[in-house]
């Protein structure tokens, strides 16, 4: 899963990182440290990160990047860019008189340029759906069917029903077809949104059987789903009462209950709820589409029905495919379904009212759950939003908002981002810039980590910043560094692990939701060319300074939302819920009370029972004779320059140069290691002798498309020793590849490691990132934790990632003040001891003539480089006690871990570990920790490099209960039997995650990793057969070796107060408490 890279890869990123944006280009696609906006079917966290990280490997966008809260969403999106692109035949697409007798009506057709793709957009006759279909000679297709869902209240149910629908429809009446995909389809995108006012259902595939199965699936499934007609499903996504025994509690159960309860749970995401609706009083947007805790218990079955079948229709849907699949056997697919229904008066009820615009600001103050340990007069959060606009914004103006918003936030080095940071006043930035997701465009900005009598002094100077922006403008370096960023990034069109036409999809659909023009969003180019003509002609300030004062400065409609913490907040919402739980119990009789006893038991034998094999065959699949027999090959020459190891990879990058520049790390004292996430930071966001950091910033962004340094550490199979690097990630247009490797080393050599007040920012920056961290992502610091009582790489890891890294940080703070000379000198030693000729690696990835091109680059760099001898390392001893430990923090739900290294009882790695991994995942994980257990997210991971077999929990109401489930693992194996059909798809649903979908960069990014890890081609080999040869036996030979888990195995758990006494009550020292927050 990603959390191995989330804990082993601390990335810090110059200016134009590996993943920016503005936010014209931001509309859709993941966002990273923005307000939530949508909600997921299954968590983003990864469920099979361990056959990318360990035969795929790690993909290049899996890695965070943490200095850049905001990203383009890739407004352009070119078709292909693995091989050369072509341009789409003029004539591709349906035949009119064919979609004609299929029931739909061409409205408009183009050609898109900027993702080379011809687009048309249909509306079926008879019920008025619209298609948009989008062809071109990408492989990755994808269809996507979205409803506008506006809710009325906050009981969650656009959510629920996300949820609900997948699990059984009427072709596929089984409990939940779609886990039934996640087994054993070959899909690159697989998932459900929610949003304030939509529900989209993507999917995506390379494999075109197999992308019509999905699509297939998902049609029944939002049209005709069991849901419905079974209030157990509703039960089990939304919310039940439970009670197991008359004499017992009743408790509140529920997937998006208690997923929901972990998002309030976390500050910033209270703070990004009360934000947006306090700026939308008055419509859809006034209440929480995902559902708020409290009120998701009102939700009645009738409401959840009625709801299905008012909006879930034709006419209300929009519909969208994209790739090199036949635009005629779409149409074909669609009108099977479609014309089943007659049109309806959906498209008018679900319209979404505008927000009138405020005659004057308001103020909110809302509190959130914090620590009784925490400093509270240090712990406020303040942020200023404004709602730009009562109608949505044209083109020419959305992109210069989006363009001023990259300007003015967009960067370390953009001045309001700055300047709050440099004020000393808080620990970071909240808030978002501009958010466009919705009908009308926002702004939001603020600090977190702000004392209470600061307050007012951060609404100042917000104020007075934006004020001066107006009167001043901005420096031509600074625009021309954003216009490079933004042209990099439309031109490099890298959407990471995301389907370029998902990205595509949720940009257009941004538009075409709300009626307006959905061809309108893909087309950048000529826009993008008024806009810069316009910045030539005019200058900037005459561009921007107007947008300041008429969106910003002048702008009444503005909410200012304080956030207060309150150490008893998280005690008084479960005393609340269990007085709320008491009086539905005092009103029960004793019949009343049986028979919720029964229906609790019916409900537990109905998710852990099986669908039975005739069920399961209904699903559609593929066979193994689909399943290619090599696994995919990157093209790998390995050379010297200087006598430096270099790696190419001759790949179609559209002109684009990938470097990574790696030094060894093994001989870093070990004392140093929680400085030097720090220190990469340091060397992206401190000046030279020559320049401050706003002018190398800006050189960065105007230069190239982004440079960062981060540390990667992992086990290495059969190795005492760990792979241990400090990476420098590049790129660049390849005509300024000199100039990107100029870049790097005044990176690494020339930036002066001596300015404390910007160190001291980077501490109390990193440190609110952490807490956040451990409060939303705490099944990462859990594992970050297991893995280091477990093995070195762990250990290391975690003195820079996890809880370790937390308590050094809030030690440094104070000695920031106290003892300089020594922290700057250490960083200095860092430096010195890391960046060496001796040990680097050098890894390319552009077309063979750039990389020829390259190389003189390179050489001249090489020479640069220091050439001093390692001294010192890391003791192989270092990992932290062995004890089970609880973790305390305020929260409503918890993270439960437990872990063991399974090769310490003899096993040796066969491929069939990846089959059962993914199995276990999808089958007893799944059905006992998520469906009957309520949590929003159950799996393992097999860390096939260290040997370390662990389980996690994710927003779970259970503490106990799960670590019951996690050892109760082992016995499920040996009683498994399975079918051959069953066996198939876990095959092939366990290559479909091997053979990942990956860009260029994280093709040559993951064949460095395997350098680094030792992994060979024939390996590779091995292992693919191996999993298709896997047989039910060897599921059984592996319950013994995980059985060491459940008997010697570590237990960490992020987890609430009150779950952590009651444990210790039942288990008395079972776990060793630990505070945090």
């Amino acid at each position: 899963m990603e959390r191995a890279t989330l804990l082993r890869t601390i990335s810090c990123s110059s200016s134009s990182s590996v993943l920016v944006s503005a936010r014209f280009f931001s509309r859709s696609t993941h966002r990273l440290y923005r307000l939530p906006k949508r909600h997921r079917l299954i968590p983003n966290i990864g469920h099979s990160s361990l056959f990318r990280r360990h035969i795929g490997l790690v993909s290049a966008a899996s890695r965070p990047s943490l200095h850049l809260k905001k990203h383009f969403s890739n407004f352009s999106v070119q078709a292909v860019a693995t091989s050369n692109p072509q341009s789409a035949p003029e004539a591709l697409g349906a035949d009119d008189s064919v979609a004609e007798k299929l029931g739909f009506e061409k409205v408009s057709e183009e050609f898109i340029e900027e993702c080379k793709s011809r687009a048309v957009l249909y509306k079926h006759k008879k019920t008025g759906a619209e298609i948009m279909s989008v062809s071109n000679e990408d492989e990755n297709k994808v269809f996507g069917i979205v409803f506008r869902t506006p809710p009325k209240d906050s009981t969650g149910i656009p959510h629920i029903l996300e949820h609900s629908v997948l699990c059984g429809s009427r072709k596929y009446p089984l409990k939940e077809p779609f886990v039934e995909l996640l087994k054993g389809s070959l899909h690159t995108f697989l998932n459900a949104f929610t949003y304030p006012d939509r529900t989209c259902y993507p999917v995506a595939s390379t494999n075109t059987k197999d992308f019509y199965n999905l699509v297939d699936v998902y049609l029944d499934a939002v049209f005709f789903p069991k849901c419905v007609n079974d209030i157990k499903t509703f039960q089990q996504e939304g919310w039940h009462y439970e009670l197991n025994d008359p004499s017992e509690d009743i408790t509140y159960k529920g997937v998006v209950f208690n997923e929901m309860k972990g998002v309030y749970s976390q500050p910033e995401s209270i703070l990004g709820r009360a934000s947006q609706q306090a700026l939308f009083p008055d419509n859809a947007y006034g209440v929480d589409s995902g559902g708020d805790p409290q009120v998701i218990p009102k939700l009645t079955f009738e409401e959840f029905k009625e709801f299905h079948c008012k909006y879930y229709h034709p006419s209300n849907a929009r519909i969208w495919f994209y790739g090199d699949d036949d635009p005629t056997e779409r149409l074909q697919i669609l009108s099977e379904y479609l014309d089943m229904f007659e049109a309806n008066s959906a498209p008018e009820e679900s319209k979404i009212d505008s927000q009138k615009l405020f005659s004057e600001p308001i103020r909110v103050i809302e509190k959130y759950p914090a620590s009784e340990a925490v400093d509270a007069k240090k712990k406020h959060m303040v942020c200023l939003n404004w709602l730009l606009s009562e109608t949505p914004l044209d083109l020419e103006t959305e992109l210069a908002v989006g363009f001023l918003d990259h300007l003015m936030m967009g960067t370390p080095a953009s001045p309001l981002r700055k300047i709050l940071l440099e004020s000393g006043l808080g620990e970071a930035i909240v808030g978002g810039g501009v958010q466009d997701e919705l009908l009308q465009p926002q702004f939001s900005i603020g600090l977190k980590g702000v004392s209470e009598d600061d307050i007012q002094k951060v609404e100042e100077l917000i104020m007075s910043t934006l004020k001066k922006l107006a009167d001043e403008g901005f420096d031509s370096d600074a625009v021309e560094a954003s216009m490079n960023t933004i042209e990099f990034s439309l031109r490099e069109n890298n959407t990471g692990s995301f389907p370029r036409g998902l990205a595509l999809m949720l940009r257009s659909v941004g538009k075409w939701i709300y009626d307006m023009d959905p061809f309108e969003p893909l087309k950048y180019q000529e826009p993008l060319k008024a806009l810069k003509a316009r910045i030539a002609k005019e200058g900037p300030k005459a561009v921007f300074a107007p947008l300041i004062e008429k969106f910003i400065l002048n702008n009444l409609h503005l909410a200012t939302i304080e956030m207060q913490p309150d150490p008893e907040k998280a005690s008084y919402d479960e005393a609340i819920e269990k007085e709320n739980l008491e009086k539905v119990k005092a009103s029960m009789t004793p019949e009343d009370l049986a028979e919720l006893a029964r229906a609790t038991h019916e409900l537990k034998l109905k998710q852990e029972t099986p669908d039975p094999p005739e069920a399961l065959k209904c699903v559609p699949s593929l066979s193994l004779q689909d399943i290619p027999k090599k696994p995919k090959h990157i093209p790998t020459e390995v050379g010297y320059i200087n006598g430096i190891k270099v790696l190419q990879h001759d790949l179609f990058t559209n002109d684009v140069l990938y470097a990574e520049v790696v030094f060894n790390m093994s001989s870093l004292k070990q004392e140093l290691l929680p400085l030097v996430p720090l220190f990469c930071q340091s060397l992206l966001e401190m000046g030279t002798k020559d320049m401050e950091f706003v002018q190398l910033n800006q050189l960065i962004g105007r230069k190239t498309g982004g440079i960062s340094v981060y540390p990667f550490t992992s086990s290495v199979r059969d190795k005492k020793d760990p792979c241990s690097h400090i990476i420098v990630r590049g790129k660049a247009m390849s005509e300024r590849s000199e100039d990107l490797f100029n870049l790097v080393n005044c990176v690494l050599q020339d930036v002066q490691l001596t300015d404390q007040k910007r160190f001291k920012q980077f501490v109390s920056q990193s440190k609110a990132r952490m807490e956040n961290r451990l409060r939303g992502s705490g099944h990462g610091i859990a594992a970050a934790r297991m893995d280091a009582k477990l093995n070195v790489a762990g250990w290391i890891s975690e003195q820079m990632g996890g809880l370790s890294y937390l308590e050094f940080l809030q030690a440094l703070e104070k000695k920031v003040d106290e003892d300089w000379p020594e922290i700057s000198a250490s960083l200095e030693e860092i430096r010195k001891t890391l960046i060496s000729k001796n040990g680097c690696l050098i890894n390319l990835t552009a077309d063979g003539k750039n990389l020829k091109n390259s190389e003189k680059h390179i050489s001249n760099f090489l020479d640069m480089l220091p050439n001093t001898s390692p001294v010192g390392s890391i003791p192989l001893s270092s990992r932290l006690s062995p004890t089970n430990e609880a973790i305390v923090i305020p929260t409503q739900v918890n993270y439960v871990g437990k872990a063991a290294n399974i090769c310490d009882t003899g096993y040796k790695l066969k491929g069939s570990a990846y089959v059962i991994s993914k199995y276990l995942n999808n089958t007893w994980l799944w059905d006992r920790v998520r469906v009957s257990g309520g949590a929003y997210g159950g799996f393992c991971d097999f860390d096939t490099h260290s040997g370390v077999f662990s389980y996690l929990s994710y927003r779970d109401p259970n503490l106990l209960e799960t670590l019951d489930v996690y050892d109760g693992t082992s016995n499920f194996l040996k009683e498994l039997e399975m079918d051959d059909d069953a066996l198939t798809k876990a095959i092939i649903g366990t290559i479909g995650d091997v053979d990942a979908y990956q860009l260029p960069d994280a093709k040559g990014y993951s064949s460095l990793m395997r350098h680094l890890l030792g992994v060979t081609e024939e390996e590779r080999q091995m292992r693919r057969e191996e999993i298709l040869l896997t047989r039910l036996n060897d599921f059984k030979d592996f319950a013994d070796f995980i059985e060491m888990v459940k008997d010697k195995g570590v237990v960490v758990a992020v987890a609430s107060p009150g779950d952590v006494d009651a444990a210790n009550k039942l288990r008395p020292n079972f776990f060793e408490v630990k505070k945090a927050l």
